[in-house]
C-alpha cells in the first residue's frame, strides 16, 4: 500500500546526487522481512542516508495487486528509496519499475542472492553468469522508464575469477547503470572473510559508483572499507539489524534507539513477530544470557512493552 497522493508531487531526493556529495554514502541493505517501512523510518533518524526496500520477485509484483500491497509500503518521509527487484525477464522488470516509479527514486536488480531457491528460479546470483541478460534487462528499464533522474542500479557477489566480474560490471556501465553494490564473497562462500581487494580492483576499473558491501559491523568498519576499496558507498545489513544507530557512531544500540523503535513500529502497525524480533537483534549486545531466555520467548506486544518499561524504563 503506497501513502498519499501527494507522494506523487513531493521532490523526491535524487540518490546519483548522494554520490557527488563527496561524502560516503551510507546505505541499509535490502533485507527479507526486515528492511520494510518502519525499520527505513527507524534508520533514516540514525544517520543512514539510501534505504532499500526487502527484495520483491518482479513477476509476482506485476501479477498479484495482493503481493503489491503487502511486499511495497511507503510515504513521504520514505527518501531516498531504492525497490529491489529479482527478475529474470526485462519486460517483467520494466513493468515492475514503472509501477514503483513515481513513488520511489530507482529499482536495483538482484543479482546476489545465493539461496538455492532464487538460483532455482533463474533469480539472484546466478545472474552474474550471464551478463548479456543483465545488460539487456537494465538498458530495456533505461529504455522504458521516461525519469532521468530515475536509478538503475545493479547488486552483484563476485566470481573466483574476478575477470569475469570486471567484465560483468563494465558490460553493466556501458548499458547505464547508476552504480553497482558488490557483496565481497562469491556464491559459495557464506561466513568466510570478504575479499575487500576484490572490491578495491572493481572501483579501479570503473567510473561509475561501487558500492562496498558484506561484514561492515560499526561505523569504524564502514571508514576503514572505504580507505580498503575506495568504495563511494558502504551498504550494511546484520550491523544494522544489531544496531540501527550505527550510522550515527554508537557502539551499541542506545536505550533512545529502542525508544524510537517502538514508537515507530506501534504508529506503523507492525505486526508482533516483526516488532519483537528487531528488539532480539537490538537488544543482543546490551542483555545478558539469563534476559535474553526470559525477553526472546514473550509472546505479546504488551508484555515486551512492560518489559521495556520493567527494566529499562523505555
Amino acid at each position: 500500500m503506497i501513502g498519499d497522493a501527494e507522494t506523487k508531487e513531493c521532490q523526491l531526493k535524487d540518490p546519483m546526487d548522494l554520490f557527488h556529495s563527496g561524502q560516503v554514502v551510507k546505505i541499509c541493505a535490502p533485507m527479507v522481512r526486515y528492511s520494510k517501512l518502519a525499520f527505513r523510518t527507524l534508520v533514516r533518524k540514525y544517520g543512514c542516508d539510501l534505504c532499500y526496500t526487502p527484495m520483491i520477485v518482479a513477476a509476482d509484483f506485476v501479477r498479484s495487486a495482493k503481493a503489491r500491497d503487502s511486499e511495497f509500503t511507503t510515504n513521504k518521509g520514505d527518501h531516498p528509496l531504492i525497490v529491489q527487484f529479482a527478475a529474470k525477464e526485462a519486460q517483467v522488470l520494466c513493468d515492475a519499475a514503472r509501477i514503483v516509479c513515481p513513488f520511489a527514486d530507482g529499482i536495483d536488480l538482484n543479482c546476489g542472492c545465493p539461496q538455492r531457491w532464487a538460483m532455482a528460479e533463474g533469480y539472484g546470483a546466478c545472474l552474474i553468469n550471464k551478463p548479456e541478460l543483465v545488460r539487456d534487462m537494465v538498458r530495456h528499464v533505461r529504455n522504458q522508464i521516461d525519469n532521468p533522474r530515475f536509478s538503475v542500479s545493479i547488486k552483484i557477489r563476485i566470481h573466483e575469477d574476478l575477470k569475469r566480474t570486471v567484465d560483468l560490471c563494465q558490460k553493466a556501465e556501458a548499458t547505464g547503470v547508476s552504480w553497482i553494490t558488490v557483496h565481497g564473497r562469491s556464491v559459495e562462500e557464506r561466513h568466510q572473510p570478504v575479499h575487500y581487494e576484490a572490491i578495491k580492483i572493481i572501483k579501479q576499473s570503473m567510473s561509475i559508483p561501487i558500492v562496498a558491501n558484506g561484514d561492515i559491523k560499526t561505523l569504524k568498519d564502514a571508514e576503514n572499507v572505504h580507505h580498503l576499496t575506495g568504495a563511494d558507498g558502504i551498504m550494511v545489513a546484520r550491523g544494522l539489524l544489531a544496531n540501527p544507530a550505527m550510522f550515527a557512531g554508537y557502539e551499541e544500540t542506545p536505550l533512545k534507539c529502542i525508544q524510537d523503535w517502538v514508537d515507530i513500529a506501534l504508529e506503523h502497525g507492525t505486526p508482533f513477530t516483526c516488532f519483537h524480533h528487531h528488539l532480539m537483534y537490538m537488544m543482543e549486545r546490551i542483555t545478558s544470557k539469563q534476559e535474553k531466555k526470559v525477553f526472546n520467548v514473550l509472546s505479546s506486544t504488551s508484555a515486551v512493552l512492560d518489559y521495556l518499561n520493567d527494566h529499562y524504563g523505555v
